[in-house]
Protein backbone atom coordinates (compact mmCIF):
# COMPACT_ATOMS: atom_id res chain seq x y z
CA UNK A 1 0.00 0.00 0.00
CA UNK A 2 1.04 3.61 -0.49
CA UNK A 3 0.44 4.55 3.16
CA UNK A 4 3.56 5.94 4.84
CA UNK A 5 4.66 3.67 7.66
CA UNK A 6 7.25 5.16 10.01
CA UNK A 7 10.42 3.18 10.61
CA UNK A 8 10.41 4.32 14.25
CA UNK A 9 7.16 3.69 16.10
CA UNK A 10 6.61 4.70 19.71
CA UNK A 11 4.20 2.68 21.87
CA UNK A 12 2.98 4.72 24.81
CA UNK A 13 3.42 3.64 28.42
CA UNK A 14 2.66 5.07 31.85
CA UNK A 15 0.89 4.32 35.12
CA UNK A 16 -2.03 6.59 34.24
CA UNK A 17 -3.63 8.18 31.15
CA UNK A 18 -1.98 11.45 32.19
CA UNK A 19 1.48 9.83 32.13
CA UNK A 20 0.77 8.36 28.68
CA UNK A 21 -0.09 11.83 27.41
CA UNK A 22 2.98 13.39 29.01
CA UNK A 23 5.20 10.80 27.33
CA UNK A 24 3.47 11.25 23.97
CA UNK A 25 3.98 15.02 24.12
CA UNK A 26 7.65 14.56 25.05
CA UNK A 27 8.26 12.04 22.26
CA UNK A 28 6.52 14.16 19.61
CA UNK A 29 8.34 17.30 20.77
CA UNK A 30 11.64 15.40 20.49
CA UNK A 31 10.96 14.42 16.87
CA UNK A 32 8.93 11.23 17.04
CA UNK A 33 6.42 11.04 14.19
CA UNK A 34 4.45 7.88 15.02
CA UNK A 35 2.59 7.14 18.26
CA UNK A 36 0.58 4.10 19.24
CA UNK A 37 -1.65 4.84 22.23
CA UNK A 38 -1.67 1.64 24.29
CA UNK A 39 -3.99 1.96 27.27
CA UNK A 40 -4.90 -1.09 29.33
CA UNK A 41 -7.56 -1.60 32.00
CA UNK A 42 -9.42 1.66 31.42
CA UNK A 43 -13.10 2.21 30.67
CA UNK A 44 -14.29 3.23 27.21
CA UNK A 45 -14.92 6.88 28.11
CA UNK A 46 -11.42 7.26 29.58
CA UNK A 47 -9.88 5.66 26.51
CA UNK A 48 -11.82 7.97 24.18
CA UNK A 49 -10.98 11.09 26.18
CA UNK A 50 -7.29 10.19 26.40
CA UNK A 51 -7.19 9.30 22.71
CA UNK A 52 -8.73 12.64 21.80
CA UNK A 53 -6.08 14.45 23.81
CA UNK A 54 -3.38 12.29 22.23
CA UNK A 55 -4.75 13.19 18.80
CA UNK A 56 -4.53 16.90 19.61
CA UNK A 57 -0.88 16.45 20.61
CA UNK A 58 -0.05 14.41 17.49
CA UNK A 59 -1.74 16.92 15.21
CA UNK A 60 0.28 19.70 16.84
CA UNK A 61 3.50 17.93 15.84
CA UNK A 62 2.22 16.35 12.60
CA UNK A 63 2.63 12.85 14.04
CA UNK A 64 0.61 9.74 13.16
CA UNK A 65 -1.69 8.41 15.91
CA UNK A 66 -2.52 4.70 16.05
CA UNK A 67 -4.91 3.27 18.63
CA UNK A 68 -3.98 -0.07 20.18
CA UNK A 69 -6.63 -2.82 20.15
CA UNK A 70 -9.73 -0.63 20.08
CA UNK A 71 -11.42 -0.03 16.70
CA UNK A 72 -14.34 1.77 18.35
CA UNK A 73 -12.03 4.36 19.91
CA UNK A 74 -10.11 4.78 16.65
CA UNK A 75 -13.34 5.41 14.75
CA UNK A 76 -14.82 7.71 17.41
CA UNK A 77 -11.88 10.13 17.45
CA UNK A 78 -11.00 9.63 13.77
CA UNK A 79 -7.47 8.44 14.53
CA UNK A 80 -5.03 7.64 11.75
CA UNK A 81 -5.44 3.93 12.36
CA UNK A 82 -5.50 0.96 14.71
CA UNK A 83 -3.14 -1.81 15.77
CA UNK A 84 -4.74 -5.20 16.37
CA UNK A 85 -3.31 -8.13 18.32
CA UNK A 86 -4.16 -11.74 17.59
CA UNK A 87 -6.99 -11.74 20.14
CA UNK A 88 -8.55 -8.51 18.90
CA UNK A 89 -11.06 -7.77 16.15
CA UNK A 90 -10.39 -9.38 12.77
CA UNK A 91 -8.52 -7.12 10.34
CA UNK A 92 -11.18 -7.48 7.63
CA UNK A 93 -13.92 -6.40 10.03
CA UNK A 94 -11.80 -3.47 11.18
CA UNK A 95 -11.28 -2.41 7.56
CA UNK A 96 -15.04 -2.42 6.96
CA UNK A 97 -15.57 -0.19 10.00
CA UNK A 98 -12.66 2.21 9.49
CA UNK A 99 -12.66 2.44 5.69
CA UNK A 100 -9.88 2.26 3.15
CA UNK A 101 -7.92 5.35 4.19
CA UNK A 102 -7.02 4.28 7.73
CA UNK A 103 -3.88 2.41 8.75
CA UNK A 104 -4.29 -1.11 10.13
CA UNK A 105 -1.42 -2.87 11.83
CA UNK A 106 -1.38 -6.48 13.01
CA UNK A 107 0.68 -8.50 15.49
CA UNK A 108 2.48 -11.73 14.60
CA UNK A 109 5.03 -14.03 16.21
CA UNK A 110 5.61 -16.66 13.52
CA UNK A 111 5.52 -17.37 9.80
CA UNK A 112 2.21 -19.15 10.40
CA UNK A 113 0.67 -15.96 11.84
CA UNK A 114 1.89 -13.94 8.86
CA UNK A 115 0.68 -16.59 6.40
CA UNK A 116 -2.75 -16.40 8.03
CA UNK A 117 -2.82 -12.64 7.44
CA UNK A 118 -1.79 -13.15 3.82
CA UNK A 119 -4.34 -15.91 3.24
CA UNK A 120 -7.18 -13.81 4.64
CA UNK A 121 -6.54 -11.09 2.04
CA UNK A 122 -6.57 -8.66 4.94
CA UNK A 123 -5.67 -5.12 3.98
CA UNK A 124 -3.01 -4.83 6.65
CA UNK A 125 -0.52 -1.98 6.25
CA UNK A 126 2.23 -3.31 8.51
CA UNK A 127 2.89 -6.24 10.84
CA UNK A 128 4.52 -5.91 14.25
CA UNK A 129 6.61 -9.04 14.78
CA UNK A 130 8.19 -9.96 18.09
CA UNK A 131 9.28 -10.02 20.74
CA UNK A 132 12.94 -9.50 19.94
CA UNK A 133 13.83 -10.17 23.58
CA UNK A 134 12.04 -10.32 26.93
CA UNK A 135 10.09 -7.18 27.77
CA UNK A 136 8.11 -6.21 30.85
CA UNK A 137 5.76 -3.98 28.82
CA UNK A 138 3.54 -6.87 27.79
CA UNK A 139 1.92 -9.32 30.22
CA UNK A 140 1.35 -12.29 27.87
CA UNK A 141 4.60 -12.63 25.97
CA UNK A 142 4.92 -14.74 22.82
CA UNK A 143 8.04 -16.87 22.25
CA UNK A 144 11.16 -14.71 21.94
CA UNK A 145 12.52 -14.47 18.37
CA UNK A 146 15.97 -12.90 18.66
CA UNK A 147 18.08 -12.14 15.57
CA UNK A 148 17.98 -15.73 14.34
CA UNK A 149 14.19 -15.79 14.56
CA UNK A 150 13.84 -12.62 12.50
CA UNK A 151 16.37 -13.82 9.94
CA UNK A 152 14.60 -17.15 9.48
CA UNK A 153 11.22 -15.47 9.19
CA UNK A 154 12.38 -12.83 6.68
CA UNK A 155 14.15 -15.47 4.59
CA UNK A 156 10.91 -17.44 4.39
CA UNK A 157 8.97 -14.36 3.34
CA UNK A 158 11.33 -13.53 0.47
CA UNK A 159 9.94 -16.44 -1.56
CA UNK A 160 6.33 -15.41 -0.93
CA UNK A 161 6.34 -12.06 -2.77
CA UNK A 162 5.63 -10.42 0.57
CA UNK A 163 5.67 -6.62 0.59
CA UNK A 164 4.01 -5.64 3.88
CA UNK A 165 6.47 -3.78 6.16
CA UNK A 166 7.67 -5.87 9.11
CA UNK A 167 8.20 -3.90 12.33
CA UNK A 168 10.42 -5.51 14.98
CA UNK A 169 9.27 -5.06 18.57
CA UNK A 170 10.12 -6.14 22.09
CA UNK A 171 12.91 -4.94 24.35
CA UNK A 172 14.93 -3.35 21.53
CA UNK A 173 17.98 -1.25 22.49
CA UNK A 174 19.92 1.19 20.33
CA UNK A 175 22.81 -1.25 19.86
CA UNK A 176 20.37 -3.86 18.49
CA UNK A 177 18.90 -1.75 15.69
CA UNK A 178 21.54 -2.13 12.97
CA UNK A 179 21.66 -5.91 13.37
CA UNK A 180 17.86 -6.17 13.37
CA UNK A 181 17.67 -4.12 10.16
CA UNK A 182 20.24 -6.47 8.69
CA UNK A 183 17.70 -9.28 8.79
CA UNK A 184 15.47 -7.37 6.37
CA UNK A 185 12.87 -5.87 8.69
CA UNK A 186 11.47 -2.47 7.74
CA UNK A 187 11.61 -0.70 11.10
CA UNK A 188 11.21 -0.94 14.86
CA UNK A 189 8.63 -0.22 17.54
CA UNK A 190 9.84 0.78 20.99
CA UNK A 191 8.37 1.86 24.29
CA UNK A 192 10.77 1.85 27.23
CA UNK A 193 13.74 2.87 25.08
CA UNK A 194 12.19 6.31 24.51
CA UNK A 195 10.02 6.61 27.63
CA UNK A 196 12.96 6.11 29.98
CA UNK A 197 15.39 8.35 28.10
CA UNK A 198 16.28 11.74 29.59
CA UNK A 199 17.68 12.90 26.24
CA UNK A 200 14.82 12.00 23.93
CA UNK A 201 15.66 14.38 21.09
CA UNK A 202 19.26 13.20 20.75
CA UNK A 203 18.19 9.57 21.04
CA UNK A 204 15.47 9.90 18.38
CA UNK A 205 17.93 11.64 16.04
CA UNK A 206 20.40 8.79 16.56
CA UNK A 207 17.78 6.11 15.93
CA UNK A 208 16.52 7.89 12.80
CA UNK A 209 20.10 8.00 11.51
CA UNK A 210 20.53 4.27 12.06
CA UNK A 211 17.18 3.52 10.44
CA UNK A 212 17.85 5.82 7.52
CA UNK A 213 14.46 7.33 8.23
CA UNK A 214 13.40 10.91 7.75
CA UNK A 215 12.10 12.39 11.03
Amino acid sequence: MSTHISKLQYISQGDSPKEHLQQIEAICKAGGDWVQLRLKNVDSNTYIQTAQEAKTICQKYAATLIINDNVEVAKTINADGVHLGQGDMNWLEARKILGTTKIIGATANSIEHIQHIMDSNAEVDYIGVGPFRHTTTKKKLSPILGLEGYQKLLDQLKSKKFDIPIIAIGGILVDDIAEILGTGVYGIAVSGLLSQSTKKSALIDKVHTILGANP
